[in-house]
């Protein structure tokens, strides 16, 4: 036998906020939700997928928070928990096929979109910031694909804002001038 539950109108009628149980975690999706989102989207193929990946991820980074000793190395264990979120939804997937009598017409590309032309874009600018040297390398790498401004960039390795900026500058005049990524321009 169950007792009833009585609450007042006012109190069900009203929405409660609950504050976040650990803020250092809010803080921490706003500030690096940009860069999670983009590795998820390399992930998957459709953005709305990333999207909730990146949640998932969220949500049993959020579980384990008290259990995280090291909050320096959260990326890691966001990016861990975010590729082993996808290979469990891969491996788990279903495969909706179904015999019929006429093939469906792929969508044209629209013009200009080549796919293999794109990749092999990415893989040769990939190439040419491999060959600047380490120090301009791990600069271009931390303002272009980790998305961290210049001083954050100078924080991180250590160096100043004007250094961050010189050897920015540089790196990207040589990939201007790299033969390999002419046909690009």
């Amino acid at each position: 036998m169950t007792a009833p539950v009585c609450t007042s109108a006012s109190a069900a009628a009203a929405p409660r906020r609950q504050t976040p149980l650990y803020p250092t975690f809010a803080a921490y999706v706003r500030a690096r939700q940009p860069v999670l989102l983009r590795t998820a989207r390399s992930l998957t193929a459709n953005p709305n997928d990333a999207e909730d990946l990146l949640q998932t991820a969220l949500a049993k980074t959020y579980v384990a928070w008290e259990r995280i000793e090291d909050h320096r190395a959260l990326d890691g264990y966001v990016r861990r928990a975010l590729v082993n979120t996808r290979t469990s939804q891969w491996r788990k997937r279903r495969v909706d096929e179904f015999a019929c009598e006429e093939l469906p017409e792929p969508e044209p590309l629209p013009v200009g979109e080549d796919p293999a032309e794109r990749q092999a874009l990415r893989d040769a600018m990939w190439r040419a910031v491999l060959r600047l040297p380490a120090r301009q390398r791990a600069m271009v790498v931390l303002r272009y694909y980790e998305d961290l401004s210049e001083a954050q960039t100078a924080e991180v390795l250590g160096v100043s804002v004007g250094t961050v900026k010189s050897a920015v500058s540089r790196a990207l005049g040589k990939l201007r001038e790299d033969p390999e990524l002419a046909p690009a321009r």
